[in-house]
């Protein structure tokens, strides 16, 4: 009896084994995510053809890329490719990307001719992408046919701005960054520059970003020096390597392949480059300062706007020339330190020239970046707020260059000292930084 209860007991327990092995081999589990897409074989080498450079060729295309964000405040779209496009040369581009430990499925790219191109062959174009499902995206780089092994000669780009989503502005690395677009050729004026940036930080300013083709030895100098110290980032930029870039803006009158040297493209970039870490940006040539008149800084004058304007992304700042050909009388400012030094020194061109009302008048621009989608040189081009024209009386672009209107006389431009509200501090800063590049004058 007690043999036969060991049997039944043993051949409950086959049973029992039999139908778990059955359920396991032939129940399939339901996918929670129909469309994800399988690993195309082991995990990918990505890493090891990440592009080191600032523009990527792109292969078998006439085009260029830049840098890839994390951009996912266009409904359906997770990443945003900065590029440079030839107009006449637009095809189907597909989004490839490298996952934690695997290459994805392709996805069809979009592609955003920016409306400005002033007549040039090459545009500053948007690709804009969607991340397969499942896929933690580091990299991407885009093919031109779809679902194809990436050859070894694809450069991937790293996706930046990963973080942005839910970090808040206050918390941001820098209060305010400064954009300058392209420095080219063989600018040298480094009294002017000196004096802009160290304007700046008196009013807050944190970083400067500047697109660097070439300039003059003794900025060179300058720059590296502001750029070892940390306020300055230069960002290497030889699109004369890939490109015959203009140096002016309109393709009939100037040639070339690209307006600018890529300003338009450098403008969008920077805006980017600075959404994760800053809380506005000034977007301003090398030679112009965003001042304000009725404030003492920056982000005081900000605090202001904001509590008027709560839903302005854009802040546009008029510009005023101060005609370097007209000195302040006194010679007050004609320093000996400074004799010798390459430049513009700003301290004595105090005569502004009003803008002319019956024609075009460009403004820059204060931007809150997580606002703006895209821009031109004078305005954005795609916000998702409001935008504020200041009052010129608030704020006003001071740029101390060749007249505008070089018919007026002394008699008919106005006497604006702004800039000498600030002397007691500029003078010993600009000095300082003069000394330690080794050009200021001690005799």
């Amino acid at each position: 009896m007690e043999l036969l209860k060991h049997f039944k007991k043993k051949l409950v327990l086959v049973f029992i084994t039999a139908l778990f092995l059955f359920l396991v081999f032939t129940v399939k589990t339901p996918s929670t995510y129909n469309s994800i897409p399988k690993p195309s074989g082991p995990p990918s080498a990505c890493s090891m053809r990440i592009s080191e450079q600032t523009i990527t060729p792109l292969n078998n295309t006439k085009h260029l890329l830049v840098s890839a964000y994390m951009d996912q405040r266009v409904k359906d779209f997770d990443i945003r490719i900065i590029g440079i496009f030839r107009r006449d040369s637009i095809q189907p581009l597909h989004c490839f990307f490298c996952c934690t430990g695997y290459l994805s499925k392709t996805t069809p790219a979009t592609i955003l001719q920016h409306p400005d191109n002033f007549g040039f062959p090459f545009v500053t174009t948007d690709v804009m992408c969607q991340i397969p499902q499942n896929c933690n995206a580091t990299h991407v780089t885009l093919l031109t046919t779809p679902d194809k092994e990436s050859p070894s000669t694809d450069q991937w780009l790293p996706i930046r701005n990963k973080d942005t989503v839910g970090q808040k502005e206050e918390n941001m690395q820098f209060d305010f960054t400064v954009c300058i677009s392209n420095l080219f050729g063989d600018y040298n004026n480094v009294l002017q520059f000196a004096q802009t940036l160290e304007m700046y930080k008196l009013l807050g300013v944190n970083r400067v970003v500047i697109y660097n083709t070439s300039c003059g030895p003794e900025l060179n100098r300058l720059l590296q020096s502001y750029s070892n110290e940390g306020f300055v980032e230069m960002v290497p930029w030889p699109i004369d390597k890939h490109l015959n870039p203009s140096r002016g803006w309109l393709h009939s009158e100037h040639g070339g392949d690209l307006h600018y040297f890529g300003q338009l493209t450098t403008l969008n970039e920077c805006i980017y480059r600075s959404m994760e870490r800053s809380r506005y940006v000034l977007l301003n040539d090398i030679d112009e300062i965003i001042m304000p008149y009725q404030h003492d800084d920056l982000m005081s004058l900000m605090n202001t706007l904001r509590n008027q304007h709560p839903n302005a992304g854009v802040f546009l700042i008029e510009n005023h020339i101060f005609p370097k050909k007209h000195f302040e009388p006194s010679g007050r400012f004609h320093l000996p330190q400074w004799n010798g030094v390459p430049g513009i020194n700003i301290l004595e061109h105090i005569y502004r020239e009003d803008p002319a009302r019956n024609v075009y008048h460009p403004y820059k621009m204060i931007v809150r970046p997580r606002m703006v989608e895209g821009t031109s040189v004078h305005e954005v081009i795609k916000n998702f707020g409001e935008r504020y024209k200041v009052p010129l009386d608030v704020c006003r672009i001071i740029h101390v260059r060749v007249a505008l209107q070089g018919s007026l006389t002394l008699e008919q431009l106005n006497v604006d000292k702004r800039l000498w509200d600030f002397q007691e501090k500029l003078i010993p800063n600009v000095d300082k930084v003069l000394k330690r590049v080794g050009m200021l004058n001690l005799t």
